[in-house]
């Protein structure tokens, strides 16, 4: 096979023969069921380290594009399109009325009710933010090994800012998405939520202005109830903040901070392009306002996305939040933050004074995780298993709701968005559906006090709750019609 490889460019040898291998194989030059060259075959032929091929083989895997049989070599995967061959009637055309209050969601009501849920069997649990997560045959191995690697240092107090394994893994992690990053500017957080609040504190004061997009996540919103912050609601489009009215904002508010969900947006599932992140990163240099980047959901990426607004990142404005719990396991509350320049000693700081260190034990687990090689393959077993569901719940929108209502098509993480029409009672329909043991996350919660009757469903469940659930809820809402 021949790679052509500029061994001269910025870009490492072993991601330059995964995008080659990766356009292939999405073009179909590449079909489904072919065997990829050999290691030492394509290390021979193109002159390159075998580790380099290792590299961008795994990183394929990862994809979800290739797979590996013992004994056998990688193939390539059966690839699946967007809408994996759906014909869709339903187009997501959010309103676009800018919205300014201090409202506020239910974040906790939601999140109690939910777990609630998850202890009751006989209960479809549409409104879930994580995913359904079982590894508990790799969690005894993963586990043993690190406590073998690490002895006795579960026992030991830790830095603020985390284990330097873990840190070094997730730099490397980092750099893969295209970020210029160190093992000195990351900060391990107890999960994401941590990290969103430490950031919130650390950069606003009360009666700061600070922008999110509208919809948005709830436990950010309650996080800035908490801090009495004033917050102005830009509307999401389907190319995500509207760039235009954030202007207008910008200049006449002059806000301290810009919150945005860039990859598979919570709750809409939208994901921005490349330009809209170069614009927004843009405006946020010219009025010199710091950006937050949560982006906990694209290691469920289904495609492709482009890097992080951070990448673009040249003034240090941008504060970058990820979590493995999302990915991983929810319960081992193990995420990170990445700030360069002159924040980062401060808030580590702010974590040392809210909770010494995050557990060295999950730590040390997450770090044999990714450094095992665990990781990447069972991203890809989530991956596929997440895309299956996600067809799967289109076809049963498209089976038994009505044409009124519009939806979402993510390309990867948990959520599909569904806007009603404005007339329908949302949160009757909730509790109505509650009644037959489907639990909706209402949309109301997502927005600051104002905004349009609309659901989050989580499509990680199996294929008969899918079916039932989506039918009970298709036929609460044409009784409303």
């Amino acid at each position: 096979m021949n790679i052509p490889l500029d061994r001269h460019s910025s870009t490492p040898i072993y991601l330059q023969i995964r995008n080659h291998l990766s356009r292939l194989i999405q073009f179909g030059k590449m079909p489904s069921g072919q065997k990829l060259p050999s290691i030492r075959a394509l290390s021979t032929s193109i002159q390159v380290n075998k580790l380099t091929v290792i590299e961008a083989y795994s990183l394929l895997e990862a994809d979800g594009l290739i797979h590996a049989r013992q004994g056998s070599g990688y193939f390539v995967n059966r690839t699946i399109t967007a809408a994996s061959g759906l014909t869709l009637h339903s187009t997501f055309a959010p309103s676009q009325e800018v919205i300014i209050s201090q409202g506020e969601g239910s974040f906790f009501e939601q999140y109690t009710a939910s777990i609630q849920a998850r202890r009751q069997r006989n209960i479809i649990e549409f409104s879930s933010g994580f995913p359904s997560i079982s590894i508990s045959e790799n969690l005894q191995r993963v586990t043993k090994r690190a406590l073998a690697k690490t002895k006795d240092t579960f026992f030991r107090e830790d830095f603020p800012q985390g284990q330097l394994l873990l840190r070094q893994l997730i730099a490397q992690m980092l750099i893969q998405q295209g970020l210029e990053v160190s093992t000195e500017d990351i900060i391990i957080t107890t999960g994401s939520q941590q990290a969103l609040s430490l950031a919130m504190q650390y950069y606003l004061r009360k009666d700061d202005w600070v922008i999110v997009e509208t919809p948005t996540y709830h436990g950010a919103l309650g996080i800035l109830k908490n801090l009495q912050a004033k917050v102005i609601g830009i509307p999401m489009t389907v190319e995500g903040m509207n760039l235009d009215l954030l202007e207008q904002y910008l200049k006449t508010h002059r806000p301290k901070l810009i919150y945005t969900i860039s990859t598979l947006h919570n709750p809409t599932g939208i994901t921005t392009s490349q330009a809209h992140r170069q614009a927004l990163i843009k405006l946020a240099q010219q009025y010199e306002c710091l950006i937050l980047e949560d982006n906990a959901y694209e290691g469920l990426k289904f495609q492709p996305v482009p890097p992080p607004i951070k990448a673009f990142d040249r003034q240090n404005l941008v504060t970058y939040i990820s979590t493995f719990s999302k990915t991983l396991m929810p319960g081992l509350r193990v995420g990170y933050m990445v700030v360069t320049g002159e924040h980062h000693q401060p808030l580590v700081k702010e974590k040392l004074l809210n909770d010494l260190h995050v557990s060295t034990l999950s730590q040390a687990i997450v770090s044999e995780f990714l450094a095992s090689g665990y990781y990447r393959r069972h991203l890809n077993h989530l991956r596929i298993n997440n895309l299956q569901s996600r067809n799967l719940m289109l076809q049963a929108l498209e089976s038994y709701f009505p044409d009124a209502i519009a939806w979402t098509i993510p390309k990867g993480g948990l959520f599909l968005w569904t806007h009603l029409p404005n007339h329908l009672p949302i949160q009757e329909i909730c509790s109505q559906a509650l009644s037959h043991n489907v639990l909706i996350a209402s949309g109301a919660a997502f927005f600051l006090g104002l905004g349009y009757p609309a659901m989050r469903l989580n499509f990680c469940q199996r294929p008969e709750d899918i079916e039932y659930g989506i039918k009970i809820i298709g036929g609460l809402i044409k009784k409303y019609l």
